[in-house]
């Protein structure tokens, strides 16, 4: 079950590079005619006339499926539809960037299923036009099974497009050998009490959305006056010495070894990664929840094939071995009770490592802390540039 999340979460500084954002102008990509709603119309017409055809191509993040396939070869076993799975996503600009010219000419991309991380790259995806509007009506497993916490995203309204494949928090993670009272607020971390001994992130989302649950505000609903106000707070912490580092993936070995004793941090990463003295923490001002979805490209040559996988994962048995490996937060809140039957009917460390996944609130979140989660703002190309303007500067010293 021991796996590395580093393969997976190192990339979600992309998050906040303008980068690919940036290329849209200047490539003068016009899409396929985005909507921000689709309508049952829509849905009709794109997959009228389409069938299964047996196959399907899958691009993927590194270590999103267990070594040996096991989840593909059952999906395959039970349905007849043989999956080309390649690990070939390894961050969102540069992905994008592959597939949009493809993409905005209507043409193939290889690809039927891809799992694409909530944020710039996504938003563009959606308003250009390049993501197949799902058939909500073929998926009955997502409706019965998916947490009401996966339903009808900010990030993609009524899972027009999109529907979770695993999910994690932005929270706080803190060493117990050097903090000696309960974390539970981000204020904490502005404590000059602890100055040089916190860790910030430096991606421009999750370091400006930790602003904004601090004076109050919702991320997902949020103005450029907010965004201001919440710079000026990181600011004040950065110029009074509290921030010790903006991190990358690194802070896991910081908070680990006492560099700092409490840092922004990725549930799966602390999970996963740090040792026994780190706790984490989704702060009661609220954290932020990421999601990978999976997405089909307007242009799929074997879309039927993919909505098909697409709602099999949402079976409970079926999405419980894959969360056992990945270690991520699953959409579904029942594979819980499985995992929890397995490790009943386990023994020696195959029993202590399910016992711990099963019950653990870093991959199954209370609903008291899901209640306090918010994803990253939804930007326009415009918004974008101003909200990198506002919030890159700071872990940059400027």
């Amino acid at each position: 079950m021991a796996r590395s999340s580093f393969a997976r979460r190192d990339v979600l500084r992309m998050m906040g590079a303008a980068g690919a954002g940036l290329a849209l102008s200047a490539c003068g990509v016009q899409g396929q005619g985005g909507k921000e709603k689709v309508s049952q119309t829509d849905v009709q017409k794109y997959w009228a006339g389409k069938a299964k055809n047996g196959r399907l191509n899958w691009a993927n993040w590194p270590g999103y499926m267990q070594d040996d396939r096991e989840t593909i070869k059952a999906f395959e076993k039970e349905t007849g539809i043989q999956v080309t799975y390649k690990e070939v996503i390894q961050e969102m600009g540069p992905w994008f960037g592959k597939i949009q010219a493809p993409l905005s000419a209507g043409q193939s991309i290889g690809f039927d299923l891809m799992i694409m991380t909530n944020g710039i790259q996504l938003e563009q995806a959606r308003q250009l036009g390049y993501l197949a509007p799902l058939d909500l009506a073929k998926l009955p497993n997502f409706e019965k099974n998916a947490g009401q916490a996966f339903k009808d995203p900010s990030y993609d309204p009524g899972n027009a497009h999109t529907i979770p494949y695993e999910s994690g928090v932005t929270g706080i993670a803190y060493n117990t050998k050097y903090v000696d009272e309960e974390i539970t607020s981000i204020a904490q971390l502005f404590d000059a009490k602890y100055k040089g001994k916190v860790g910030m992130m430096g991606d421009s989302q999750e370091l400006g959305n930790f602003g904004m649950f601090l004076l109050g505000i919702d991320p997902e609903k949020s103005t450029k006056a907010d965004w201001e106000k919440a710079a000026a707070k990181l600011r004040e912490q950065r110029d009074k010495g509290i921030v010790r580092k903006y991190y990358s993936q690194d802070y896991v070995d910081a908070v680990s070894k006492g560099d700092v004793w409490m840092t922004m941090a990725w549930s799966g990463d602390v999970y996963s990664l740090t040792s026994p003295d780190v706790k984490f923490v989704v702060p009661k001002e609220g954290g932020t929840i990421w999601t990978d979805n999976m997405c089909i490209p307007k242009t799929a040559e074997n879309p039927v094939d993919a909505l098909t996988l697409m709602d099999w994962l949402y079976v409970p048995e079926n999405n419980a071995p894959l969360t056992e490996f990945i270690n991520y937060m699953p959409p579904i809140p029942s594979t819980q009770e499985i995992l929890k039957q397995k490790a009943a009917k386990a023994s020696g460390d195959e029993k202590k490592d399910l016992a711990r996944l099963s019950t653990s609130p870093l991959i199954f979140p209370s609903e008291a802390d899901l209640a306090r989660l918010r994803h990253y703002r939804r930007l326009t190309q415009a918004e974008e540039q101003e909200y990198q303007k506002i919030f890159e500067p700071i872990a940059k010293g400027s």
